[in-house]
């Protein structure tokens, strides 16, 4: 009863919160609340009866498994309760998804009574969760001979899980909502400071946009009750920056529709449009919930007389509305033409938005339904020992003759299941492949664990290599909502199979390493497709693809991903790189080079960017690939030489050798495992029996950049140009500057080095520089806080070892303590080095912060609004993004540097250098 007393205690402060009961999950509540259902004088029966139906969690929680155990006494008759009839029982049962509810249901459809196993056996037909261990209960009783598991597996076989479904209706009417102009980032609907909450779906809805709009949205809703609100980035791209599912969740939440009664804030369908379309991995998102983004294409170029793109006097297209999509239109969406509609005038085709693959996401109410199902089929169809009847839409195939592949295209060819044999697919083919490497978070792992619990999952796919959960996003704060989530959080994953940051059992050192550094270093092979629950899972080894917490359980559970081959873009060098500039200038000028050639589009969004720079290893080639994610591309593909990868995968079997000598290996032994296949793919290069992945000489690719290394003269530095009069300007990683653009003057409040930016190599120039600035100037004075986060324990033991940490801790006011963690974040900076944890820090927003308006000079990625720093009334806070020299010199100085203070207080350094492959040389 205390249980229930607890649960009731929250109930009355959620109300005070405007919240409703939190959705249960736990087996011991939920038992007392059966035990108040049968207690026919229970004061508490009839609230007991609505949690039972309506707020309890389905998949394999243990709440569903004594749900599902209690249904099943109702179907029996070992139970009789009023509310719930057998007929109701059955209901319930279809809706829990599977686990649990599957057991129960064979248990029925397999039993002895035929009334109850034929409607049994109806509900099984509309169930697509299942896992080995169910169908191998259906395929033995088949063999049997049983007529309900025969019926079954036809059923299966001809998909009427999905045939039998509703249609999508023709004519969607919406009404518009802008929900900001220019690029929308994700942290506009999901801010990664309320990360603690996502699992929670109602509490953290709050947090989307602001209370007023969410109070406009419901106006429009009251206003438009037949219409659904569509979501729009005007002037910009919906969804940018990451892959978070807790956005799309929170539109849904706002805007979609509930995908069953008795699901609590389970919300599907959400719809989203931009400017200039849906980012890539934020699109993925809304297909997991069965929802539609459109690419508006409302503001387009204006063209003269003679139709040339008429430029202003910064040489940026001029933009003309081509249609209005302002706050309470009203348009059409047709599903059948595909065209997007004002009343009987035709806007725009939407065909994009509205595939075949896509329809059957919508129909189905999401892309799990349909990846689930289409196994499901073809093991039916197997049994039958029949072809699979074609009931989905058929996979596109491109095959074109003579054409080479790109290395994209030759990794998922490699990895593709379910071609004929000898087929060779090109981009824009859709395909199934296999997945290496699959990567979760701490602050969407949650969300990850809850959705590996509604597909009913128990344990990792065996075809998955390996797997790690990190704990970094939450590291540089141990305090009460991490300290709740995050042991339960590594206990599950641990339990499910991957290779946690914690140790649940307490045995090993936490290690809060940046996940994206760790992915980097299990990935043993370049031929690898690696899933990560963030939109930095950008490897220089194999392909690398940021995902929501959904899509990352999906190839946790089923070893697989979906998605169409990405188009290409080659990226090569020519010239010299300066001896005073650092790597992440060429990162910068990379994409400053790529708008200029192409007038200000972006060639790398969405696709694939392929990156010669086969002269770096893996930890320094990483700072490029990790940028991709800003640069918009959907994933990037290093190309690298065959010694250079060599000398990659040997530092990457000795990181994964610390990890197994920490004890972080697992009873299959995983880690051992990569490093044996480390040791074979070393051996295929050094043999040349396979040597590193290149393209082929006659592959096509959707542009071509040549970087020219000549050009870069000066430091460059992402701003975020938060006052430029256009709002739909502010706020991207498109605005590249020098630093002489800033005369020397401009105020730096703090700098921060760390996030997965930056490598070993960086901590070293950070030591370099303050020795080189003591012997300068007699002594290091700071003028601006310098927080340094380093991305892994290695590194820091690296440091240790080779006499830098020492340096570091000689300027330091600060040292992290893991035997200490800190409790609350830190609100104010003084004018000094802070030796911050192994983590994320500043660059994931959802713990410590910048002063509000301050000027941030930082190494890591993000500059969104309110991300590293949030606004004061009078000030915007802004965070640029720069190498670690102009960092650590803008923190001395309390601003921005000369370039002559650069170069001087740089020389001698060695910092990260860059030459082009005399293999791949662009002469």
């Amino acid at each position: 009863m205390n249980t229930y007393n607890d649960y009731i205690k929250e109930i009355a402060e959620r109300k005070d919160q405007g919240l409703h009961p939190k959705p249960i999950d736990g087996a011991e509540l939920l038992s007392v609340i059966i035990a108040q259902i049968k207690d026919l004088d229970n004061e508490y029966r009839e609230e007991s009866i609505k949690h039972f139906i309506y707020n309890t969690i389905p998949g394999t929680t243990s709440a569903a498994g004594v749900k599902a155990k209690f249904l099943k006494e109702i179907i029996l008759g070992e139970s009789e309760v009023k509310e719930i009839t057998p007929a109701f029982a059955f209901e319930l049962l279809s809706h829990m998804k599977g686990g649990p509810s599957i057991e129960v249901l064979l248990d029925l459809a397999l039993g002895d009574d035929t009334a109850i196993a034929k409607e049994a056996g109806n509900v099984l037909k509309t169930q697509v969760y299942l896992y080995e261990a169910d169908t191998d209960r259906l395929k033995e009783a088949f063999k049997n001979g049983n007529p309900i598991a025969i019926e079954i597996i036809k059923s299966y076989a001809q998909a009427e899980f999905f045939t039998k479904l509703p249609e999508v209706v023709e004519e969607i009417k919406v009404v518009t909502f802008i929900a900001g102009e220019g690029d929308i980032s994700t942290d506009l609907l999901s801010p990664g400071n309320q990360a603690h909450s996502r699992s929670d779906r109602e509490l953290h809805g709050q947090c989307m946009i602001t209370p007023k709009a969410q109070e406009e949205i419901k106006a429009l809703q009251a206003q438009h009750p037949d219409k659904s609100v569509m979501l729009i980035a005007e002037k910009g791209t919906m969804g940018v920056g990451s892959s978070r599912m807790s956005g799309v969740n929170n539109v849904a939440l706002w805007t979609g529709k509930q995908a069953s009664p008795y699901i609590p804030f389970v919300n599907i369908a959400p719809i989203v449009g931009g400017t200039n379309g849906i980012s890539p991995i934020f699109l993925t998102t809304v297909d997991v919930t069965g929802g539609i983004g459109l690419d508006l294409q409302n503001w387009v170029k204006k063209l003269d007389a003679e139709g040339n793109v008429i430029r202003n006097e910064n040489n940026e297209p001029i933009l003309e509305e081509a249609y209005s999509v302002a706050t309470g239109t009203v348009l059409t969406i047709n599903t059948k033409t595909k065209k997007l509609y004002n009343g009987d005038k035709e806007l725009i085709d939407i065909s994009k938005a509205f595939t075949p693959q896509k329809m059957e996401f919508i129909k189905a109410g999401g892309s799990y339904a349909i990846v689930f199902g289409k196994k499901l089929q073809t093991l039916a169809a197997k049994i039958l020992e029949i072809e699979a009847p074609l009931v989905f839409a058929p996979s596109k195939e491109i095959s074109v003759e003579g054409q080479g592949l790109t290395a994209v295209e030759k990794i998922f060819n490699k990895n593709a299941v379910g071609i004929a044999p000898g087929k060779v697919l090109h981009a824009g083919s859709d395909v199934r492949v296999e997945v290496n490497i699959v990567g979760s978070q701490d602050t969407t792992g949650l969300m990850t664990a809850q959705e590996l619990e509604s597909m009913a999952a128990t344990v990792i796919s065996p075809i998955v290599d390996g797997a790690y959960q990190s704990g970094c996003h939450t590291a540089s704060v141990w305090d009460k909502k991490a300290q709740a989530n995050i042991p339960k959080l590594m206990k599950f994953m641990n339990d499910f199979g991957l290779i946690t940051a914690r140790d649940p059992k307490g045995v090993y050192h936490a290690m809060t390493d940046v996940i994206h550094k760790v992915l980097n270093d299990i990935t043993i092979d370049e031929w690898a497709i690696i899933i990560g629950g963030d939109s930095h899972t950008r490897m220089s080894k194999g392909v690398a693809f940021g995902a929501d917490s959904g899509t990352v359980a999906l190839a946790l559970a089923t070893g697989e991903a979906s998605m169409p081959i990405p188009e290409s873009v080659k990226v090569t060098f020519k010239g010299e790189m300066k001896d005073y500039m650092d790597f992440r200038d060429v990162v910068h000028a990379t994409q400053s080079q790529m708008l200029k050639k192409f007038g200000g589009e972006n060639v790398f969004q969405g696709r694939i960017i392929e990156v010669h720079i086969g002269t770096l290893t893996a930890d320094q080639a990483f700072t490029f690939t990790d940028w991709t994610a800003e640069m918009k591309a959907k994933a990037s593909i290093c190309i690298s030489e065959d010694d250079t990868l060599i000398e990659s995968l040997e530092i990457a079997k000795g990181r994964i050798q610390i990890m197994i000598n920490k004890g972080m290996d697992n009873e299959k032994q995983v880690l051992q495992g990569l490093i044996n296949k480390a040791d074979k793919r070393i051996a295929e290069i050094k043999s040349a029996e396979k040597p590193a992945l290149t393209p082929d000489a006659n592959a096509k690719y959707y542009a071509e950049v040549v970087i020219d290394l000549d050009q870069i003269i000066e430091p460059m530095i992402a701003d975020p140009d938060v006052n430029n009069v256009d709002v739909s300007k502010r706020y991207t990683h498109d605005t590249i500057r020098p630093l002489s653009f800033y005369g020397g003057v401009k105020k730096v409040d703090l700098g921060f080095i760390g996030s997965c930016m930056v490598h070993k190599g960086d901590m070293k120039i950070l030591a370099q520089m303050l020795k080189n600035i003591e012997e300068q100037y007699g002594k290091v004075e700071f003028k601006a806080p310098l927080v340094v986060a380093p991305p892994t324990y290695n590194i820091v033991d690296e440091l240790k070892a080779e006499g830098d940490w020492e340096v570091l801790q000689k300027y330091s006011g600060f040292e992290f303590n893991d035997s200490a963690p800190k409790g609350a974040a830190r609100t104010e900076y003084e004018n000094m080095l802070y030796l911050e944890r192994p983590g994320c820090n500043l660059c994931m927003g959802n713990q410590e912060k910048a002063a509000k308006g301050d000027t941030v000079m930082a190494t890591s990625t993000r500059l969104f609004q309110g991300r590293v720093v949030e606004d004061t009334e009078g000030k915007k806070g802004e965070s640029l993004l720069s190498s670690t020299p102009v960092v650590v010199l803008s923190t001395i100085l309390g601003r921005t540097p000369t370039l002559a203070e650069y170069t001087a207080a740089v020389e001698g350094i060695s910092l990260t250098r860059f030459a082009p492959s005399h293999k791949l040389l662009v002469m």
